[in-house]
């Protein structure tokens, strides 16, 4: 489609831009996780809506700088705009695997679930509680910490739907959560227990150690983008350096993917059906690429311009840090303990140790990133998280801080 200058404001297309390019990467793994060319369809839409996005975001931005020290000032603005460009484009080249049926590895899709966070889709049985209630009266995310990224419903899917959205009886939800959560949602949606899909006998060790690869490659990747958003929002280049020592470990994964992937097509009936492989590792890697460029104004000391912060406040899923107050309730307690995930609905996705940011020096990190439910807080300690403004009021009284805002 035609696209022609309109003013926009800037901070509104980034925030749409954060969540579309978020909903991609879920959708683009979805589509191959249910084989599903419909979702893999609906995933290169968002694709085309998302050049639209970029192309206004850069026509806006250039009108707006007219000296040196504009050009200075925005130039992490445009950096971002072509980093969520570039995991659109890499959501669209996984989505591509579906729709020209390139060949994938059955065994793959039971081993996305593996995921730390996985995707599963649940029908609503006409017994569920439930039923006939809107997702924000349900309250799902922000008391498991599990979001329904989409729904079917009568032959047609339902994208990003929002709290006024109503489940019915014969839908089909599409959670995405840490495995508690989900076991809770699913139970609640359908009456049954959740179970990991089983994993096919008939995979090489090679196999198996290239998909597991790929799915510590997703991981990895999404959570160097939430870093990344977070270096951004709060100008640490604690945080950017982490982003970039999660790109070289991609890196070095994709390096490990493709021996074993060759050493798998050597053993398998037929190579060819590993083609989907190899698109959704390339497809990854871009992807941690593209939070490095994120956060590059960091690293490159320009800073933050303060459209990019209110930008990402303004998304769907906000981004807060923390500091564990002495005697709070998370003060000694382990994250599973303390049910973060489960109470909150929002996931920890960094742990700073005791000491103030200002003190640290570029390299010398004692960020735990991706904490498990076994990491321990203490006071003193500064956390990043991720999920609902409710949530984050929430885990504020928990931890004793004071409740998130825009600036």
């Amino acid at each position: 489609m035609d696209v022609e200058y309109e003013p926009v404001s800037v901070k509104e297309v980034l925030a749409e831009m954060k969540d579309t390019a978020e909903l991609l990467i879920d959708l683009s793994y979805s589509a191959v996780l249910l084989g599903s060319t419909e979702v893999a369809e609906e995933v290169l839409g968002l694709e085309e809506r998302m050049d639209v996005l970029q192309m206004q975001a850069r026509m806006s931005l250039l009108m707006a700088a007219r000296n040196p020290a504009d050009a200075e000032a925005l130039a992490p603005v445009l950096g971002v705009v072509g980093a969520a460009e570039k995991v659109s484009d890499a959501a669209g080249d996984i989505a591509k695997v579906v729709v020209e049926e390139v060949g994938l590895p059955e065994s793959m899709r039971t081993a996305l679930p593996d995921a730390v966070e996985a995707l599963v889709p649940v029908g609503v049985s006409p017994d569920s509680q439930l039923a006939g209630t809107t997702l924000g009266a349900s309250n799902i995310e922000t008391e498991t910490g599990v979001r329904i990224i989409a729904i079917r419903r009568e032959g047609s899917w339902l994208l990003n739907p929002a709290n006024d959205t109503r489940l019915e009886a014969g839908d089909v939800a599409l959670l995405r959560g840490a495995e508690d959560g989900l076991a809770t949602v699913h139970e609640r949606l359908c009456g049954q227990p959740y179970e990991r899909p089983a994993h096919s006998e008939s995979t090489t060790d090679d196999l198996a150690r290239a998909m597991d690869s790929v799915v510590l490659m997703k991981d990895m990747s999404e959570l160097a983008v939430d870093l990344a958003y977070g270096s951004v929002l709060y100008d640490s280049e604690a945080l950017a350096e982490e982003v970039l020592e999660l790109e070289a470990e991609v890196d070095a994964l994709q390096s490990r993917f493709e021996a074993w992937i060759l050493q798998a097509a050597t053993e398998v009936e037929d190579p060819v059906a590993l083609r989907g492989l190899v698109h959704l590792a390339t497809a990854t890697e871009v992807i941690s690429d593209a939070a490095v460029e994120i956060s590059e104004g960091v690293l490159r000391g320009l800073g933050t311009h303060p459209v990019i912060a209110e930008a990402v406040w303004e998304s769907d899923e906000v981004i807060v840090r923390y500091t564990v107050s002495p005697g709070s309730a998370l003060d000694g307690a382990t994250l599973g303990s303390a049910t973060v995930e489960t109470e909150t609905g929002m996931r920890v996705i960094a742990v700073r140790r005791g000491r103030p940011e200002e003190t640290a020096t570029a390299g010398d990190s004692d960020w735990v990133v991706s904490p498990g439910p076994e990491t321990r807080l203490q006071a003193g300690d500064r956390f990043v998280a991720k999920g609902t403004r409710s949530g984050a009021g929430r885990l504020a009284e928990l931890a004793g801080d004071e409740p998130p805002d825009a600036g």
